[in-house]
């Protein structure tokens, strides 16, 4: 018995000693790879292509990385950081190229020489194509449509800030008496390309809310003027007191609407003012303009109009509203007046199926605001 346990397991005794070739392969390091895997466990699994200097190739000099940009501690990047450009940068003259039809472009020899087959076969591509991407009528139509939205809808000549400050109720006060201090001197400034359409605090809707709206001239003058105020140090102070008092703030850049005539100059009449915003659908912002404009003139003989923006940055598809009353009773009579005259009822039956959702508050102006 004890000779037959001894020959099996004399016999099975590979079995328990054996490795896979893969298994030893991966376990064979050649001494200096090994010591290497070593250094990099010791470095903490450094990445660092050659840990020793013996390491290094011959020839070859040593390049230390690029040293990066020094920054204040406590400093974001803003629009100081980022120097306003103009035309001139982008087209060389200050004013707009003017742009030459193209010529068609004479045949190459070897399309002179191309055979009637492939000719056919170009045309054919050229058919597809304008199934693909809409025939030549279609492109222009949308041409237009493009065009409508710059050279229609708006003025062109100014770009209009509105911001939302949401601030905590505890801070009002506060929060008053610091913008009362900061925005009548970034609009008294001649060198920044921007005026202050008015300031007011929402007294019906998102209460403690605060709603200003800014005027510059153009995008350029807007970039100019932010590259100015974000790099003064008093500004930076200022948002740094501001950013306390705060729940969130919200901007959006706005184009006049063209039939609108121009946001209105500084002026005293006392009374509140509304702001309706109204968020439309996708793609259905000329049809609201177009609807508007047949219908605006029936609210201009009873109320006093302030502006009219769409938005082209920020919340978009959005359209503001701003109007003057002597107070609620004279905006519920005026309202309803409107329903009185022709064409009011056709305006409101084509614009509120184009909207998603409509907002309306009531402000009234803080004692710096131009328009009061």
């Amino acid at each position: 018995m004890s000779t037959t346990l001894s020959t099996a397991r004399h016999a099975l005794q590979p079995l328990f000693f054996c490795r896979s070739p893969r298994i030893m392969h991966r376990t064979r390091l050649i001494p200096e790879q090994a010591a290497r895997a070593s250094r990099v466990r010791k470095a903490g699994f450094s990445t660092t292509l050659f840990p020793r200097e013996e390491d290094k190739p011959e020839g070859k000099p040593e390049t230390k990385p690029e040293a990066k940009p020094e920054t204040k501690p406590g400093r974001v990047p803003s629009f100081g950081n980022v120097p306003p450009l103009y035309k001139g940068h982008y087209f060389g003259p200050e004013v707009e190229p003017e742009t030459a039809p193209e010529a068609e472009p004479e045949p190459s020899a070897e399309e002179s020489t191309q055979s009637k087959p492939a000719k056919v076969a170009a045309g054919a591509n050229k058919l597809i194509k304008s199934f693909l991407f809409g025939t030549e009528e279609s492109r222009k139509e949308q041409e237009v449509l493009e065009r409508s939205y710059s050279t229609q809808l708006m003025r062109g000549k100014y770009v209009h800030e509105i911001a939302f400050h949401e601030v905590k109720p505890e801070c009002s006060p506060k929060y008053v008496k610091l913008i009362s201090e900061i925005y009548p001197q970034i609009a008294a400034d001649p060198l920044n390309k921007v005026h202050l359409v008015g300031s007011w605090r929402c007294v019906v809707g998102d209460l403690d809310t605060f709603v200003t709206i800014w005027e510059y001239n153009g995008y350029a003058g807007f970039h100019e003027t932010y590259y100015r105020i974000h790099s003064n140090q008093k500004f930076i102070e200022y948002l740094s007191k501001l950013r306390p008092l705060l729940r969130s703030r919200h901007t959006n850049l706005m184009q006049e609407f063209s039939f609108w005539g121009g946001t209105a100059a500084p002026r005293d009449l006392g009374g509140i003012f509304e702001l309706r915003t109204y968020d439309l659908q996708p793609g259905r912002l000329l049809e609201w303009e177009t609807s508007w404009q047949k219908g605006i003139e029936c609210r201009r003989q009873v109320m006093e109009p302030v502006g009219a923006w769409f938005t082209q940055l920020g919340s978009l598809n959005t359209v503001h509203h701003l109007w003057q009353f002597a107070d609620l009773e004279h905006r519920k009579l005026s309202r309803e007046k409107c329903w009185e005259l022709p064409g009011w009822a056709d305006t409101v039956h084509d614009t509120v199926k184009l909207i998603n959702k409509m907002d309306s508050k009531i402000l009234v102006a803080l004692p710096f605001s131009p328009l009061k």
